[in-house]
């Protein structure tokens, strides 16, 4: 259990008390692309999960030390802001909508800059390109980087997540003051994403509403 909790926490990091606002704007998410004729495209690296974050430093860092930053242009952990209820408490924490990748923006066809390409390759925690075809990259559609942005930047909200359980499903409530209960689930409620589940307290049948996140099927 405690090694599960950890592995939870690792795709998600706690913000503050709801209504908070410290959400990004596009020009503090975004540096400016550099006027210089290159066309720049954006594309996905999948990268040692955990390691979000200190890839992307990396690959900064070294960007700077070979004198390329104009050819890393931008450098993403893709994440939305969700409120979570924990103790009675609303708390805004921050989860990576694709654990495992980052987003980055290079000139297109970044293969053929010698630098940038042995960057990419040496930069420990990365592990390559999504959608690579004989060592050609392919760049995500705008269309959809654009969409990540703007819910980063809090300009739409993300798309509420499929509920992974069903009603009629068995399952075990891992948090809160009903920890170790099993029960049935009743009835589901996808906007709040909570559960009421029939579980049998001191031999009597007693319907609990949990949050989706405080069970596992059993």
């Amino acid at each position: 259990m405690v090694e599960e909790k950890k592995e939870k926490s690792k795709h998600k990091e706690e913000v503050g008390t709801a209504g908070s606002d410290t959400i990004p704007t596009r020009e503090q998410l975004l540096k400016p692309v550099p006027q210089d004729g290159v066309p720049r495209r954006w594309y996905a690296l999948h990268v040692l999960t955990a390691k979000e974050y200190e890839v992307c430093e990396k690959l900064k860092w070294g960007a700077k030390q070979k004198g390329i930053e104009d050819w890393v242009v931008n450098v993403l952990v893709p994440k939305e802001r969700v409120t979570e209820r924990r103790g009675g408490t609303p708390k805004v924490v921050e989860h990576k909508c694709f654990p495992g990748y980052i987003l980055v923006q290079l000139p297109e066809h970044p293969e053929n800059y010698t630098e940038l390409w042995t960057l990419i390759r040496e930069t420990q925690g990365i592990t390559g390109f999504v959608s690579s075809r004989r060592n050609v990259p392919t760049p995500i559609p705008d269309e959809e980087v654009e969409g990540i942005i703007a819910i980063m930047t809090g300009e739409e909200e993300a798309p509420k997540p499929k509920l992974e359980f069903s009603v009629g499903d068995r399952v075990k409530i891992v948090e809160g003051p009903f920890t170790n209960f099993v029960g049935r689930i009743e009835e589901i409620n996808v906007d709040r994403a909570t559960l009421k589940i029939s579980v049998e307290i001191f031999n009597r049948t007693t319907t609990v509403e949990v949050e989706s996140w405080q069970v596992e099927a059993f």
